[in-house]
């Protein structure tokens, strides 16, 4: 719903902005030095100065939003270095989707650049920078330009009587530096907790907190600022999805600008839990009637868990396996019932032992490993087409091998009590947030005693009916009823596997340029597919070679859907700060937008493409690679996504005027020149050779 509400908001602006104004004209941009000279081992400064059209603004290195700050690429002589943007003050402005920190009318930008001592006096420098940024009003617009300056190289630098002005002026929009000061930060809740105390008082109160990393908030979006001595504490809360309801990374450390008269600097700094005060004493023990409290809680919580929806379906399962052996002798239901409960009791241990030795630091939180919860899906997926019948595990048709069935059946009655454990634990939270709080504070002893009275409430109805037949007996006899029975649990396992995969589409689906959510539904099918071929044609009254075929093939399809399915790390081609950038940036497509950029004398590279499309996707996922990002970038091309998604007559219109009538089309518009269409099936070398091509070196001032 939230999701639908950003959209239709969205929407409604874009049509508001594109019917009831005209385009603006670019930002005009320049690029100063400080220095009319410089010289050998020296730091000078340069100043970036953006000028933007009237009601229009860019953005602050944090936007608070989802839009683009100014970025630069440097491309320097040998021996130089840049150093960070410095950012100025922001003004804080009140959006659609919350505050946004931006730079209205004539920003200045300083860079420090540092000059290698072995420069040779008398030559003349190239400093060459391609700076990108995005200007909003109630639409947005990226910009970007090349800049070169020529410095000469000299013994000594001279300052350039011209640019003196605007330097000081730009320093005076800069936050002041704090000396001497004591800075930490703590998280506290679900705020973070941030204490400023300078070495000189503060004596305006600070007005807000503008943080440098989008998980933090500004002070005034439901945080406070508050005076404790000669100290200011500044409660921040954490933002976890962004405007189009994305999550948003945590991270371990912040910084930013504490606003007010005198706007001051708040270097990074390390979100930490305080350090535990000494202690004088040893601690002194809990009295019985705590360790009976939490025991009991513990208890009641695994029998409460016996009711939670995501339990349903082991209960489903076990309530069949009593069914079945309505008829068997008390020793062997008996023995079921212990088998099961020792399934349980040992999966509480495993997982009690890794939340005790560190590796989990909440109940529930072996879920947050993708890996398990795709391992959960699968188990689910496959159980429940094994009760719909698709096909038969433990069971012999001929009724011969009847040791091995039975073997089968008690190794199943142990993997239900391990199922029942996984997929029980995150049910927990909200029946035993207080008693598990307290039993992680426990030693070794009392914390393993605490977890195993847990085991015993969920395993303890299943002991109860094995342990006393006479229940067992009061269940309905087997018959036809029990096929019904049994395909109508496989939905509930179905149910239980959605639920999962939706928990696997946060944390997975967006990886690899977004591809990875169409691999998972396909590795899912293949998996499926499997299941069916091994049920279809693997019946013992199948010849031998038939049945092998089958295996081999439902093998293959089971583990090439795994490891599509699986959730392989997103490809990370670089390191440092060039992780941080974008991929791809795409515009949405227009013919009122492609006729401006081609007005402009900018290329314009547009993509026909649809979600149903999956050529479409396949083309995303394999041609813009990191090296094409940055030639479309060099190039100054604009990208432009014409979705089809959605019926759309004005795509469809020009499609027929391109004699297309299917997707993918590609094209390449450059002004002046006849538009490049590509070929259906795009790859990284025929986009690098198209743009190379059609924009040589020669046009790039464009």
């Amino acid at each position: 719903m939230q999701r639908l509400t950003h959209f239709l908001i969205t929407l409604v602006f874009s049509i508001s902005a594109a019917t009831g104004q005209a385009q603006p004209l670019s930002s005009t941009a320049n690029l100063f030095s400080e220095e009319a000279s410089i010289s050998p081992g020296k730091p000078f400064t340069l100043a970036l100065k953006l000028d933007h059209p009237a009601k229009w603004h860019s953005y602050y290195q944090n936007s608070g939003g989802i839009e683009q700050s100014l970025a630069i690429k440097w491309t320097l002589p040998p021996g130089f270095t840049a150093g960070p943007i410095q950012w100025s003050v922001p003004e804080v402005k009140e959006g659609y989707f919350g505050k946004s920190f931006v730079y209205p009318g004539s920003p200045m930008f300083l860079i420090d650049i540092t000059a290698p001592a072995s420069l040779e006096i008398g030559k003349t420098i190239t400093l060459t920078a391609d700076a990108s940024w995005q200007i909003c009003e109630e639409s947005c617009l990226n910009e970007q330009k090349t800049f070169s300056l020529n410095l000469p190289v000299a013994a000594a630098s001279q300052k350039e009587p011209a640019t003196a002005g605007l330097f000081e002026k730009a320093r005076a929009s800069q936050p002041a530096r704090l000396t001497n000061a004591k800075i930490s930060a703590r998280p506290d809740a679900s705020d973070v907790l941030l204490r400023v105390e300078p070495a000189q008082a503060i004596e305006d109160i600070p007005t807000d907190f503008i943080p440098d990393q989008p998980f933090i908030k500004s002070a005034g979006s439901g945080g406070s600022i508050q005076r404790d001595g000669n100290a200011w504490l500044i409660r921040l809360p954490r933002a976890t999805k962004d405007a189009l309801d994305n999550d948003i990374p945590q991270g371990n450390s912040l910084s930013g600008i504490l606003t007010g008269a005198r706007p001051v600097l708040i270097p990074e700094t390390a979100i930490e839990n305080p350090a535990p005060a000494a202690i004088s004493e040893a601690p002194r023990p809990l009295p019985l009637s705590m360790f009976l409290k939490i025991f009991g809680g513990m208890f009641l919580g695994g029998l409460i868990l016996n009711l939670m929806p995501c339990v349903f379906p082991v209960i489903g399962l076990k309530i069949m396996g009593f069914v079945q052996q309505a008829g068997h002798d008390r020793k062997k239901i008996m023995l079921h019932g212990l088998v099961f409960a020792a399934g349980v009791l040992l999966s509480f241990w495993v997982l009690s032992l890794a939340l005790f030795l560190g590796g989990i630091t909440s109940w529930g939180n072996q879920l947050q490993d993708p890996r398990i919860t795709l391992g959960t899906i699968l188990i689910m997926l496959l159980l429940g087409m094994n009760l719909f019948g698709v096909f038969e595990i433990g069971t012999s048709a001929t009724g011969i091998g009847g040791n091995l069935v039975q073997k089968q059946g008690i190794a199943g009655t142990f993997f239900s009590g391990v199922l029942a454990t996984l997929i029980a634990t995150p049910c927990s939270g909200p029946f035993l947030a207080v008693a598990i709080g307290v039993a992680v504070t426990l030693p070794a002893v009392p914390f393993f005693t605490a977890f195993t009275f847990m085991a015993i409430g969920l395993a303890l109805p299943y002991l109860v009916l094995s342990m006393f037949p006479a229940l067992v007996e009061k269940l309905p006899r087997p018959g036809p009823w029990m096929e019904s029975f049994k395909q109508g649990m496989s939905f509930l396992l179905f149910a239980t596997a959605a639920i999962f995969l939706w928990v696997y589409s946060a944390q997975v689906f967006d990886l690899n340029e977004g591809q990875k959510g169409l691999w998972v539904m396909l590795g899912l099918s293949a998996v499926a597919t499997a299941a069916w071929i091994y049920g279809r044609w693997n019946q013992p009254v199948r010849n031998s070679s038939v049945r092998m075929t089958a295996k081999v093939v439902a093998a293959l399809l089971c583990t090439g859907g795994i490891l599509l399915a699986w959730p392989w790390p997103a490809t990370q081609p670089e390191t440092g700060a060039a992780q941080t950038k974008p991929a791809a940036v795409w515009g949405t497509w227009s013919q009122q937008e492609e006729d401006r950029l081609l007005a402009e004398g900018r290329p314009v590279f547009v993509d026909y493409t649809a979600k149903w499309c999956l050529t479409c996707q396949l083309n995303k996922g394999r041609a813009y690679t990191r090296p094409v990002i940055d030639l479309i970038e060099k190039k100054g091309i604009v990208l432009l996504k014409a979705d089809k998604t959605n019926p759309s007559p004005a795509i469809d219109a020009k499609l027929k005027q391109m004699g297309r009538s299917a997707i993918p089309v590609n094209v390449l518009l450059v002004p002046g020149k006849e538009p490049q269409i590509t070929p259906a099936l795009l790859t990284a070398d025929y986009l690098t050779e198209l743009f190379t091509k059609e924009l040589p070196a020669s046009e790039l001032s464009r």
